[in-house]
């Protein structure tokens, strides 16, 4: 168990890309990118600003990375958020599974949950999360496709939040533009709150509105020509609603992704939106994954600085 080291780059990403990849098909990271979100995370520009110390660690077996973890301790500034002050977070915790060629590797995943929980511990965290927010497009939270980090964490005291989200994702190329809802509107596409936004307008007001969201793919974020966007806001008035005009807004953003050579369109719901579902998989969307947030622990309790398995790791600060 040890801090992570320049020259474990290559083999932290594969680990990475491993974990994204069984979330959302063709996602590969950069190396870059793996190494700019230990430094810092400009994606999260609310809550990253609120972190004051920062660890990477891996468990190495036999000269490979079985396991690494992002350790995160928010201040206790009046700045911060109620629900992050004072708190520590496993930001990502990610470990091979177990194979015949290498049968002890979630072992090393036990230990390394252990030594972290250990690290947030002695930062002096009120409160433990634990997320899975790699620098990947669509993957947060703690995806199904993670059984075996998901038993690592239950078994290290973790409890999982009571929150859901499903990811979806389509084919921009898939996505048709149907006829106008109503005669007549008109599109005006503007900077939006989570980035483009296009918005149906008729007779000077507004039926509704889509905003679009291309960073998530910026270069040297992503390791593919593929490009990737998000749905960042979608309202459609009270008065117009099923009657086409989300559709045809949608269908006019996706005129304007593929002019942009934008491949892929991500999109977020909750279970109970019954509604929205159906509209997305009506449109073309496919359920990728259900995540759960909110994971949570606390720290330990009776260990003493001098028996802690992390008293040469030395975490950045800020």
């Amino acid at each position: 168990m040890r801090a992570f080291r320049r020259g474990d780059r290559d083999q932290l990403t594969a680990l990475v890309n491993a974990h994204a990849q069984a979330v959302v098909p063709g996602a590969l990271v950069s190396v870059n990118s793996v190494l700019s979100q230990l430094e810092r995370d400009p994606g999260e520009f609310v809550v990253d600003p609120w972190v004051s110390e920062r660890a990477t660690l891996v468990a190495e077996q036999r000269g490979r990375v079985a396991a690494a973890a992002h350790l995160l301790r928010y201040s206790s500034g009046d700045e911060v958020a109620a629900s992050y002050r004072g708190a520590g977070e496993i930001r990502w915790l990610l470990c091979w599974p177990e194979a015949p060629f290498w049968p002890d590797s979630i072992a090393a995943g036990d230990a390394l949950a252990t030594a972290a929980i250990a690290v947030l511990t002695d930062w002096g965290v009120n409160r433990l999360y634990a997320d899975g927010d790699l620098p990947a497009a669509g993957v947060y939270g703690l995806p199904e496709q993670w059984p075996h980090v998901h038993a690592i964490l239950k078994r290290a005291g973790f409890t999982p939040g009571d929150r859901t989200e499903i990811v979806f994702l389509a084919d921009v190329s898939a996505l048709e533009r149907p006829v106008a809802p109503v005669a007549g509107p008109e599109v005006l596409r503007t900077l939006g709150v989570n980035g483009t936004r296009f918005s149906a307008v008729l007779d000077s007001h507004t039926l509704g509105y889509l905003e679009v969201d291309t960073s998530i793919g910026d270069a040297g974020r992503i390791a593919r020509p593929e490009r990737w966007a998000d749905i960042g806001n979608l309202h459609i008035s009270e008065s117009h609603r099923r009657q086409g005009v989300a559709s045809w807004l949608l269908g006019v953003a996706a005129d304007w992704l593929r002019l942009g050579h934008v491949d892929r369109l991500l999109t977020y719901a909750q279970p109970e939106q019954k509604t929205y579902t159906a509209f997305l998989e009506h449109a073309g969307f496919r359920e990728i994954t259900r995540t759960t947030r909110g994971w949570q622990t606390h720290p330990m309790s009776g260990t003493s600085p001098s028996t802690k398995p992390h008293d040469r790791l030395q975490p950045r600060g800020r």
